[in-house]
């Protein structure tokens, strides 16, 4: 049986000035399996991702992963102001498929015919996740992806993307350890 490498990570070495964040680092990670990255504020977490994604170039090392989707943990960020939430899903992802993410993700059509700002936190955070999941990734980067949630919602966003597995593989960003130690079986502490 073929195994699908969704992230493959080998000798990764990468830093700031004379600061190491990643000596010899590797990690691999297949399709259906979730995994969590933890550590202190400030310690490499975002920047792996950054790494993962293209926009930081390793000092050495190599890093495969193709068809990324990407939830940040600022979701505010992620989308122009000035934009409709559906026009900025339409501008990336097919938009077909997303009535059935629409209740297990507590949204409804007019949250997507609002602009950013006219939305809560946890309700445009949503909508970033709605947005990666239609873009039908191989591999979801999750920063942080349910800080802006309640703790019920929390939960069924974190059941709905399990639940994705069979599709993808996921890597989460978290501060959240008990979310870490629940969702996955593999825990990544980086830090000192």
């Amino acid at each position: 049986m073929k195994i699908d490498i969704a992230l493959d990570i080998k000798n990764l070495t990468f830093g700031y000035s004379e600061k190491l964040l990643f000596n010899n680092f590797s990690l691999s990670v297949k399709k259906g399996e979730l995994i969590a990255i933890v550590g202190e504020s400030g310690i490499g977490k975002s920047t792996l991702f950054e790494l993962i994604a293209g926009n930081l170039k390793p000092i050495s090392g190599d890093i495969k992963a193709d068809n990324i989707g990407w939830i940040f943990q600022d979701p505010y960020s992620s989308f122009h102001p000035s934009y409709k939430i559906k026009n900025q899903i339409l501008d990336v992802a097919k938009i077909e498929e997303y009535k059935k993410y629409l209740k297990l993700l507590s949204l409804n059509e007019e949250n997507l015919n609002s602009l950013p700002h006219e939305l809560s936190g946890g309700q445009l955070q949503r909508c970033s996740i709605l947005r990666a999941l239609l873009m039908k990734p191989k591999l979801l980067l999750c920063d942080e992806p349910t800080s802006a949630l309640d703790n019920i919602v929390q939960l069924e966003t974190m059941k709905l993307l399990i639940s994705l597995l069979d599709k993808m593989a996921i890597v989460v960003i978290t501060h959240d350890l008990d979310l870490a130690k629940w969702a996955t079986k593999r825990v990544i502490t980086i830090g000192k």
